[in-house]
């Protein structure tokens, strides 16, 4: 009789270890799938650094509070990157066209630098073999390049995308 619990009691164990066995690798199956598709999603957002954040907006120059008196100014939109360069921006430089053709226009992406305390946020780009910088600091853009004339050519009228430029709270009006 020994012998016949212990061929009975053989299978019973066996299949408890089956079941467990199999229950196991399900769950874990399961959870692997979900931390696969998090992880996909996740990936897929862009994380913005503190500096970019603080920099997206719109500036412009200072005939921009006199645009309704007819006052000729240039504004500047910056935007995050929309790939997943997230130590980058997009910078569109757009001159009033309500009263007269644009005097300036320029499209390009600017590459962070660096960023301290004395200096801002800086962002670099190569515009016609020179270096473009665009300084970031206390609510204005200043636009500079190593070569003064390289930002000429965005610009008509003798007009330059060199200079200083006031963050404004609301969206810029290009009209």
């Amino acid at each position: 009789m020994i012998k016949y619990q212990h061929r009975h009691a053989s299978p019973s164990i066996a299949i408890i270890l089956f079941a467990t066995t199999a229950l196991t690798t399900m769950t874990g199956c399961s959870y692997n799938n979900d931390l696969i598709v998090d992880s996909t999603a996740k990936s897929a957002t862009v994380i913005q650094t503190p500096a970019i954040q603080k920099v997206v907006g719109d500036y412009a120059s200072s005939g921009y509070d006199k645009r309704a008196q007819g006052s000729d100014w240039v504004g500047v939109m910056v935007r995050t990157d929309d790939a997943d360069n997230s130590d980058q921006i997009n910078i569109k430089v757009r001159a009033r066209s309500d009263v007269k053709k644009p005097t300036c226009h320029f499209d390009g992406q600017a590459t962070l630098m660096g960023q301290d305390k004395a200096h801002g946020v800086i962002f670099q780009t190569t515009v016609n073999d020179s270096m473009a910088f665009f300084q970031f600091k206390d609510g204005k853009l200043t636009i500079d390049s190593q070569d003064k004339y390289a930002l000429n050519q965005f610009c008509s009228g003798g007009g330059t995308l060199v200079g200083d430029y006031q963050k404004l709270q609301s969206n810029l009006e290009l009209t």
